[in-house]
């Protein structure tokens, strides 16, 4: 934790996740299913970026993503044309949203 920012930090951990998640698909060849908590917080917009399109490219099963913002994750999807469903928790219930067309 002596070297580089927060993001730079939280960066690193992140592609260091991904890689064992990788490794665990190959000695299984079982797809694994990805959870990202906050994963907005203190990371650059254009690192969030590439980090949608790397999750969105088919490596993984089901990928989880929570945020506090409920427009940011369709926003950072939108550029990888991938397609995904977004739910809201209020008030313990589960609530699909509709994409805007």
């Amino acid at each position: 934790k002596r070297f580089g920012s927060q993001g730079q930090q939280k960066s690193f951990l992140v592609a260091m996740r991904l890689a064992q998640l990788s490794f665990i698909e190959e000695a299984t060849g079982v797809k694994p299913i990805l959870l990202l908590d906050d994963i907005f917080d203190k990371i650059d917009e254009k690192r969030v970026e590439a980090l949608m399109k790397r999750v969105t490219n088919g490596t993984f099963g089901q990928v989880f993503i929570t945020d506090t913002h409920l427009g940011r994750i369709p926003d950072m999807f939108a550029v990888t044309g991938a397609d995904v469903q977004v739910f809201q928790v209020q008030q313990g219930e589960v609530i699909p949203q509709i994409a805007d067309a």
